[in-house]
């Protein structure tokens, strides 16, 4: 008798993912994190992301998982606003107890604590809804990583943090005064931001994930559909700028005084 052959679907499980303990263990080892490539994906990020999101597929081709196995970028981005949060701390406030408290709630809350939900619920609603299945049994099951949904995370968060703590920063005088003009310029600037982190995060599931290529010269295999879901809150974005503005709302204002409200 033949021996029998099983036509189940082979599993994501059945391929190496990236694991935790490994990824925490470099971020003590600065010689094995490659700063210099890090500093070239966020210079690419704020002005052609697509390039960045093109050498993930390479990733994807020769180490077989999307998520970075090098935590240079969150360290990076980690140190970068405490810096910026530092220099808030130096201008408008005077108490160093109270800048070690918002240094640490901006790392905590704004960075990591925002980037885990959103990364979690990107991660389930791409495999949950918008994953296409595979055409037939003997294809392998792909899957969104969810180290990739934080990693898509960290790179639509860096051009925000460039345009809503560092430009921000040197406007601040301006954009926390009262009238009109600094109503609209902050409401402007928080809607760039908002809107480009929003756009980086479709990005980061439409170019890699609709683009998967085994090589380059063949043609690409769908893996997600329903991505543009990623740009609708660009257009909650939009509707409610205006809204803000009319009504009087300065979120430089509202924002810096939950942290500075002696000094704003």
């Amino acid at each position: 008798m033949l021996p029998t052959t099983s036509k189940q679907r082979p599993s994501s499980s059945s391929r190496p993912n990236p694991t935790w303990l490994p990824y925490l263990r470099r971020i003590i080892k600065w010689q094995q994190m490659d700063i210099e490539y890090t500093f070239w994906q966020m210079l690419h990020l704020c002005t052609s992301p697509k390039v960045v999101y093109q050498h993930t597929k390479y990733h994807k081709q020769t180490k077989n998982q999307w998520a970075r196995d090098d935590p240079a970028f969150v360290v990076i981005c980690s140190l970068l606003l405490t810096v910026a949060t530092l220099a808030y701390c130096a201008a408008y406030d005077h108490s160093t107890a109270h800048a070690l408290f918002v240094v640490f709630s901006v790392l905590l809350f704004h960075f990591l604590l925002t980037g885990v939900f959103l990364a979690t619920f990107c991660w389930f609603l791409t495999n949950a809804y918008l994953r296409e299945e595979a055409p037939n049994s003997y294809v392998v099951e792909q899957r969104v990583e969810w180290m990739y949904a934080f990693d898509v995370h960290c790179n639509s968060f860096f051009p925000m943090f460039v345009l809503l703590y560092v430009i921000h920063y040197f406007l601040s005088p301006l954009l926390v005064a009262h009238g009109f003009v600094p109503e609209l310029l902050s409401n402007l600037l928080f809607m760039v931001g908002a809107s480009y982190y929003h756009y980086l995060n479709f990005l980061g599931y439409d170019e890699c994930f609709l683009s998967l290529m085994c090589r380059s010269d063949l043609p690409v295999l769908p893996f997600l559909e329903r991505t543009t879901f990623f740009l609708y809150p660009i257009g909650v974005v939009m509707v409610l700028s205006p809204i803000l503005i009319l009504s009087g709302f300065n979120p430089s204002r509202y924002l810096m005084s939950i942290y500075f409200s002696r000094q704003i």
